[in-house]
């Protein structure tokens, strides 16, 4: 069932009306602004132009309750990316959010500063790049689900068929569940969508990447690590590389997601902070809940773990490799690649040593392909399931490495590729290929730590490069500044908008504000003491005309000043972290 992709939004002061543009008679939503009842009306054209303003939108988001009350979020603007199985896609380029109450008297001036911060936190979680959606095509799921579902199921809205796990709006989309609302309710996905027309040997065809981002145990980099109850885990993605060709259509899939047991990596304002694994919890119940979903999804799993084998990360690795052990499951298989160790001095071509290991099972796996003529040539059945530490840099080297390889048997087996032709004969293939899978990198890693991809250098290049590593240690200090001093509000966003969290009637009046949470002492002392010294500093080393006994003195007292106090603040790092307020994560000591 088509969505409506082009409506006029009009606005009165008791209700918000949208109606589908150039139809005779269409159905409109109306939504009352005093009640929040939401109905589905037949109207005649134009019978709304009075009413004002009156502005295009693309789609509707959903609403969300705050504390000044409701509001309603709409799409304003979209661009339009390509097409897939005869389907456009497009991405969210603009969004707007309108309060049912246009005014906020109601609320006391502690309260409006909270909500505006409620309000900024949708924004900014909705300016993520990049949220994609189709009003035709079901994105939430590959080609080999949908080939899969019945007819029915194919014939139902595409909210109700939609994979729950990459629908960002879901929360938003909950009072629009309902049959007489089915065409105005936009699924969105968050990752990355790249459609590309390639011509290679004389023939053309489609090549196109899919990233998708699981909305469970979503966040940030330091705050959002390992699993859940539930099984699931943080930063877990799938990502489908599609081939279409006169009719035919091949799939290939992909994940990545957190090691899957319990474990953190506090932020501390140190540069790296240690991962540790969190005790007393019950690791093999949540890591067997992990499996069996992800065998339910995608069956036979090869767990790729690249983090290293040495120092802080080998923790991680032993008990990783352990869990698997004790599953003792025939359909899961655990590969260990110390990428570090391996690569050491710039020697990335030692990666097909790690390609050649799995190539066998890559061939069992075979891949999804349809025929022309509707005929099932093959499904993939079994997936490798691939990690680091923050499943971002190392990882998507080793998944593009794989999808190339992927995609130069597809292309042979097409008959676009000659026999014994690889994908570095053709030069404009090789350069988009490396090119898309970079900017894949950059922007899943964008929407977790806050900035472009590590290594991707290589990915674009096929070679490490000394301005590559440059560009990573940029990266790198800005991961560092962000994850320390600004995740905290993003991961608010994230769980405010996906429902996380949910602001209850009476929040800053009967119910106290979880935005009210206070420093403690040393957040305001140690940087005050610190920046006093360091100026004090400066002063006794410029100003003087000669120097003295007495000068060298104050020279060495606040020189000492300058270290203890910055001392200090690393010893007690946590209490200047920018700690989520709407659902903290347990602190635990330096």
């Amino acid at each position: 069932m088509d969505l409506y992709d082009d409506m006029n939004f009009y606005s009165s002061p008791d209700k918000f009306v949208v109606e589908p543009n150039g139809q005779e008679k269409c159905d409109v939503l109306v939504i009352d602004r005093i009640t929040q009842t939401i109905s589905v009306e037949i109207h005649k054209p134009d019978e709304f132009v009075h009413v004002s303003p009156h502005r295009r939108i693309c789609g509707i988001l959903g609403t969300i309750k705050l504390l000044a009350g409701h509001y309603l979020i709409v799409a304003t603007h979209r661009v339009f990316v390509g097409v897939i199985n005869g389907q456009a896609i497009w991405r969210l380029a603009g969004f707007e959010i309108y309060p049912y109450i246009p005014s906020s008297g109601h609320l006391s001036e502690i309260q409006k500063t909270q909500n505006d911060s409620y309000l900024y936190m949708i924004r900014r979680t909705l300016s993520t790049p990049n949220y994609y959606f189709s009003y035709t095509y079901d994105i939430t799921h590959t080609l080999q689900r949908l080939n899969g579902m019945p007819p029915e199921f194919l014939n139902t809205a595409l909210l109700e068929r939609a994979d729950t796990r990459f629908v960002w709006n879901g929360f938003l989309m909950r009072e629009f569940r309902r049959p007489e609302c089915r065409k105005f309710s936009l699924p969105v996905i968050l990752g990355f969508v790249s459609i590309n027309q390639v011509n290679v040997n004389g023939n053309s065809f489609t090549w196109s990447l899919i990233t998708r981002r699981s909305i469970h145990r979503a966040g940030t980099r330091l705050f959002c690590r390992g699993i859940d109850q539930d099984g699931n885990v943080a930063n877990f993605v799938e990502t489908e590389q599609i081939i279409e060709y006169l009719g035919d259509k091949v799939s290939f899939v992909q994940t990545r997601g957190s090691i899957p047991i319990y474990w953190r990596q506090t932020p501390n304002l140190r540069y790296k902070p240690p991962p540790e694994i969190i005790p007393d919890m019950d690791h093999m119940t949540a890591f067997a809940k992990h499996m069996d979903s992800q065998l339910l999804h995608y069956g036979r799993q090869v767990l790729i773990n690249l983090i290293d084998h040495r120092g802080a990360e080998d923790t991680l690795e032993k008990a990783y490799a352990n869990a698997v052990a004790l599953l003792g499951n025939t359909a899961v298989r655990y590969e260990a690649f110390d990428f570090h160790a391996e690569c050491r001095k710039m020697r990335w071509d030692r990666l097909n040593i790690l390609i050649d290991r799995l190539a066998h099972e890559q061939d069992e796996f075979a891949v999804f392909h349809l025929r022309r003529d509707g005929t099932l040539l093959s499904s993939q059945d079994g997936v490798f399931r691939t990690n680091c530490v923050d499943c971002l840099d190392r990882t998507n080297v080793v998944q593009s490495m794989l999808a190339k390889r992927s995609l130069a048997q597809t292309l042979t087996r097409l008959g676009i590729l000659q026999r014994g032709q690889a994908i570095e004969n053709c030069y404009a293939l090789e350069m988009l290929f490396m090119n898309v899978w970079a900017d894949n990198a950059d922007l899943i890693s964008t929407q977790y730590s806050g900035t472009g991809a590590l290594k991707t250098d290589f990915t674009r290049t096929g070679k490490r490069t000394k301005m590559g590593l440059v560009k990573d240690g940029i990266n790198s200090i800005t991961r560092y500044y962000k994850n320390n001093f600004t995740d905290g509000m993003r991961q608010d966003g994230i769980d405010l908008l996906l429902g996380n969290y949910v602001i209850q009637d009476g929040e800053g009046v009967s119910i106290p504000s979880p935005l009210n949470s206070q420093r403690g002492w040393k957040y305001l002392t140690f940087p005050s003491v610190l920046m006093f010294a360091v100026a004090m500093f400066f002063a006794s080393s410029v100003f003087p005309q000669e120097y003295n006994t007495e000068n060298l003195l104050f020279l060495l007292f606040w020189g000492a000043m300058v270290g203890v106090s910055t001392a200090g603040i690393f010893k007690y790092g946590k209490e200047f972290v920018d700690w989520p307020k709407l659902l903290p994560p347990f602190k635990v000591d330096a």
